[in-house]
């Protein structure tokens, strides 16, 4: 008899547990979306901003095909290119040097020297590095470089300066990607009797790589968008220069300094002229991560 009375108290009490618990789930739903929308609005209204103030200017086939050459503050006129190709150049440049040996020291943290001291050396410069203001690392490679050794003002001093700030991006991405591939597939590997190095080559980053790419393009993405080593290290030219060893560079980021010291916000032209630059940035920054990406998802399933 006891137990038959105790049943409806039970009964109640999970019925009202389950409804707190709904309860509790529903809030936390709703702070969770609110504070996506919090996040995404500022972005979504930036992304609006520079598409409806520089899509007039981007429309011009003369904006892809011609460069600033001769061209003055207030005159109507010119485009983009010699800024899309520098700052491509750059971008390639920083990106041949950095994606190796980030690669590599991920996957040496990861699969050789985690616990050791040379290890926990390397870990600790790379947390180090990603809290390097971009100025720093621009006057560190002044001083080395130009000032000390002589080498010209280039893109490849640019492209240094921006390697100090791409690595740790991506180690890090790299590293916690090869981290989260399953120990399983590296030991049936092992079983086989396949080499550790083919093991990493062939099964280890193939498994990550589409996370290894995604942290590359971060990567990438924040250097292209780099100004103080622009300043320092190389020179702002209206003109094509397809030299990366000497001479000055036009970059879009150098455009927008340029236009913005040049009176945009006073006259209209090198109003259009940056607000056109900010959104070419943001659209080559797209196009190379849907690029990557698709190569990416192509080099998984051959792979699989």
């Amino acid at each position: 008899m006891t137990w038959m009375l105790d049943r409806p108290v039970k009964a109640r009490t999970l019925s009202g547990l389950s409804r707190r618990r709904r309860a509790a789930n529903n809030v936390a739903t709703v702070l969770v979306s609110l504070s996506m929308v919090i996040a995404l609005t500022p972005l979504l209204l930036v992304l609006c901003s520079v598409i409806a103030k520089g899509f007039k200017v981007i429309t011009s086939t003369v904006w892809w095909t011609h460069s600033q050459a001769g061209m003055t503050a207030f005159v109507v006129g010119g485009g983009a290119y010699h800024a899309i190709v520098g700052t491509v150049l750059q971008g390639l440049v920083c990106a041949v040097i950095s994606i190796p040996i980030g690669l590599m020291v991920a996957i040496y943290l990861v699969e050789y020297g985690g616990g050791t001291a040379l290890g926990r050396l390397a870990s600790f410069m790379v947390d180090i590095l990603s809290g390097v203001p971009s100025i720093i690392a621009a006057l560190f490679i002044y001083a080395l470089f130009v000032a000390t050794l002589g080498l010209p003002r280039s893109v490849l001093a640019v492209s240094l300066a921006l390697v100090l700030l791409m690595l740790p991006v991506i180690v890090r991405a790299t590293e916690e990607m090869l981290r989260i591939v399953p120990v399983d597939l590296r030991e049936a590997s092992y079983a086989l009797g396949v080499p550790k190095w083919k093991t990493i080559a062939r099964i280890v980053i193939p498994t990550g790589l589409s996370g290894i790419v995604t942290g590359i393009m971060l990567a990438v993405a924040r250097v292209m968008g780099e100004t103080a080593p622009l300043l320092i290290l190389v020179g702002y030219a209206q003109s094509i220069n397809f030299d990366i060893f000497s001479g000055f560079m036009g970059s879009l980021p150098g455009m927008m300094y340029n236009q913005t010291s040049a009176g945009a916000g006073i006259n209209s032209v090198p109003t259009d002229r940056l607000w056109g630059a900010a959104l070419t940035l943001i659209l080559v920054i797209a196009t190379i991560n849907i690029g990557a990406r698709v190569i990416a998802k192509f080099l998984g399933a051959k792979k699989s």
